[in-house]
């Protein structure tokens, strides 16, 4: 079996293959036409975030047997195309959930805490006790949209501090461990004192928190999207932050990312964000959440394991 890198991964990916005898072939410099004109021969695809997976290049791929995305979000392939021609699409989101529910939390802490705010001002002598007085995680109540690997792994981190969690999945009505109390969405919306998001993006999760549902929860809360930019309407979240229905937000990803995740659209930043940049009661950080260096291993490990299980040797 023939498998063409078209993104860089860990390398352990390819080594655990290449030992199962399948022939690697490294293609992660290769132009996208390059890459249509030679995928035809390759039974498998590896793949990250960059590369878009569309009619045009199944219509090449006339080979193909599986996709491997190296993470969680599938959004950049044409899951409807793949399904159609039995091409087989693995993603490996064990690998980082671990990463994500650690960055959620600690986004969360210092959101809390005041921690970036605190660490600035000290830096510049400035010594403001009374005004960066914290408050307790413990008592509170912490919503989770979305209680896949990523929403449970934060469930699963939080369970130290005392606090009430809940969740709510609209493809769930039970969940496997108790980290987190399963809840319609209007429970969550009525009692939480955090939302964090952990949804793929769809047609169904695009911009769902906009001015409707900020509006609609019942008291002020804290924001945390370690998901998709996309989920969450910068200019709403404004709105919010300014009004002062959410208290703060810790965001791991933007709407303005590019598809790649690898860079913001730097002469497209509007107002909304040139506010979020100044707003103290604001995290933000490079799409880093799942990007530790243990999660590069892991993603590439489980994903090995996937597609030897379905496979076998060669």
């Amino acid at each position: 079996m023939k498998v063409l890198f078209i993104d860089s991964v860990h390398p352990i990916l390819e080594e655990q293959l290449t030992q199962y005898g399948y022939v690697c072939t490294n293609g992660t410099t290769w132009s996208r036409d390059e890459i249509l004109n030679q995928v035809g021969i390759y039974q498998g695809v590896v793949i990250r975030s960059k590369f878009r997976i569309d009619a045009e290049f199944f219509n090449h791929a006339t080979s193909l047997r599986f996709i491997a995305r190296s993470g969680a979000g599938l959004e950049n392939i044409q899951l409807d195309e793949a399904e159609k021609r039995n091409i087989i699409v693995f993603n490996s989101p064990e690998g980082n959930r671990d990463a994500v529910g650690e960055q959620a939390t600690g986004m969360l802490l210092s959101l809390f805490n005041h921690l970036n705010r605190a660490d600035q001002e000290v830096r510049k002598g400035v010594w403001k006790r009374e005004e960066n007085r914290g408050v307790e995680l413990k008592g509170k109540t912490v919503g989770i949209i979305g209680y896949g690997n990523m929403g449970s792994a934060f469930a699963q981190r939080l369970q130290g501090f005392e606090c009430r969690v809940i969740a709510y999945d609209k493809y769930k009505s039970t969940f496997q461990n108790n980290y987190a109390e399963s809840v319609s969405l209007q429970h969550l919306m009525r009692y939480s004192d955090v939302i964090s998001f952990h949804v793929p993006l769809t047609s169904e999760t695009e911009f769902l928190v906009n001015n409707g549902f900020i509006n609609s929860m019942d008291k002020p809360f804290y924001l945390i999207n370690t998901a998709r930019g996309k989920v969450v309407n910068t200019a709403h979240l404004v709105n919010g932050l300014k009004s002062g229905k959410i208290l703060g937000a810790a965001l791991d990803v933007l709407e303005y990312e590019t598809s790649s995740f690898e860079t913001i659209l730097a002469n497209e930043l509007p107002e909304a964000f040139q506010y979020l940049v100044q707003s103290e009661n604001v995290i933000l950080s490079p799409h880093v959440a799942g990007w530790t260096v243990e999660s590069y291993v892991k993603l590439s490990t489980f994903l090995a394991e996937k597609i030897i299980a379905q496979f076998g040797s060669f």
